[in-house]
């Protein structure tokens, strides 16, 4: 059997794709609360190594487990290699949303396929599973390394796939087989950050006057105002963005700095003696996150030096985190797409020679786990079905049809990338 034989199953044998996806929805995995993504992955696990990977699976969280499972290649030497990577864990599901099925069911509709995660993105896993079932059944042998990643805690920033590169695991390229419309993408970058206000004294609400007229002869301050004042010069900040820096595929002003979670002072007998702002900053693939966090903290270090309280007390700063759960932090690295690695080349042309259509080559709105592959050396592309509109939403659906072109992309992309040579071949 051939590869374009391979291919033509996906349509002859798609029941069977739509089982599996149908299975994967199944498994209740939202985040939050997280912490359940056990039985889903040992499902992925033994279907792994029913096709003849080695698994390595390991507690990330209680209950919440990654999944790596790899095909050695029969000549990795000089082969190209591989990461598959998608999360296991969906966005959450309230009381109360009007869903026309339950979320963990499957529904059929005009054409679409309806369940939570179908698009976010328990589609992309199933399409790239079942391309690999074909091909193993078929006998197909890969000269270079396959790298299956089952990640868990992408939806809440608990950054699985950041676990797997601390593992060790790598290849010459990585695809991510999240929402993208079958589009190849990098992405901006978020990271969030905790702003901190604090007086080195508490003073009683009757001093206000102290601190706030001429002759009071105190130097104290509302650390709630002062960080009002912090908040105008981040909004200051954000618009110097808007106008200095811009990045193709991104309306102009993407990189944000959302003040989105205040907190402070005791009670109203008190002075606020401590204030915290929760901020998410959006950043362009061409910036790291380093680079943004320095910008932040160094244009807010300027404007306390110019306030007298704020000279005395200045801001302090606490930024990323491991889960917007366990410790409200979370980081997504920003990664550009290079256009001219053969292995892009190689999934263009594979869109192209499936679908009729010319692939776009361009930048998700959104973030995903690709960044930290990316962060850890590895050339790395977002491509998945579905469209971002129906992620997270209630009564989520996915085009049965660009499921199916999906799938065949990646039967056609997994063989020719691993039976490509490595440049310095001989």
């Amino acid at each position: 059997m051939n590869i374009t034989d391979v291919v033509e199953q996906v349509n002859a044998r798609q029941n069977e794709l739509i089982e599996l996806l149908t299975k994967l929805v199944s498994y209740k995995t939202p985040a939050p609360p997280a912490r359940n993504t056990k039985e889903a992955q040992i499902y992925i696990a033994e279907l792994l190594e029913s096709y003849g990977f080695e698994i390595d699976m390991w507690d990330v969280y209680p209950n919440d487990p990654n999944v790596v499972g790899t095909l050695k290649g029969t000549n990795q030497s000089e082969y190209q290699s591989l990461i598959i990577n998608g999360h296991i864990d969906v966005a959450e599901v309230n009381e109360g949303e009007a869903w026309d099925i339950s979320p963990f069911q499957t529904k059929f509709e005009e054409g679409f396929i309806m369940g939570r995660g179908v698009a976010d993105m328990k589609g992309g896993l199933a399409g790239a599973l079942f391309a690999i079932k074909l091909l193993r059944e078929a006998g197909m042998e890969f000269p270079g390394d396959l790298i299956f990643q089952s990640v868990i805690g992408e939806e809440v920033g608990e950054a699985g796939t950041l676990e797997c590169c601390k593992r060790g695991y790598s290849a010459d390229f990585a695809i991510v087989v999240d929402t993208s419309e079958l589009q190849i993408q990098g992405q901006g970058g978020v990271i969030t950050g905790w702003i901190a206000v604090k007086s080195k004294q508490t003073y009683h609400d009757a001093t206000r006057r102290q601190m706030i007229h001429a002759g009071g002869g105190l130097l104290g301050a509302s650390a709630i105002e002062k960080m009002a004042k912090l908040i105008s010069a981040l909004q200051e900040l954000e618009r110097h963005w808007a106008v200095v820096k811009s990045y193709p595929g991104f309306p102009v002003g993407t990189n944000t700095i959302n003040p989105a979670v205040i907190e402070g002072g005791r009670n109203a007998a008190f002075i606020a003696d401590e204030c915290r702002l929760w901020v998410t900053v959006h950043y362009y693939p061409n910036e790291s996150y380093e680079e943004v966090m320095k910008e932040v903290e160094d244009y807010l270090l300027q404007v306390a030096k110019a306030d007298p309280w704020l000279r005395e007390n200045p801001p302090t700063f606490k930024w990323g985190g491991t889960s917007m759960i366990e410790d409200r932090g979370e980081i997504f690295p920003a990664f550009e797409v290079d256009k001219n690695h053969p292995a892009v080349h190689s999934l263009v042309s594979a869109h192209r020679e499936v679908t009729m259509k010319e692939a776009h080559v361009n930048v998700s709105p959104t973030v995903t786990d690709g960044g930290w592959l990316a962060d850890a050396g590895i050339a790395t592309a977002i491509y998945g079905p579905g469209d971002l509109t129906e992620a997270h939403s209630v009564n989520e659906k996915l085009s049965v049809n660009q499921l199916l072109d999906y799938t065949k992309v990646m039967v056609q992309f997994i063989y020719e990338w691993l039976h490509t040579k490595k440049e310095n071949a001989k």
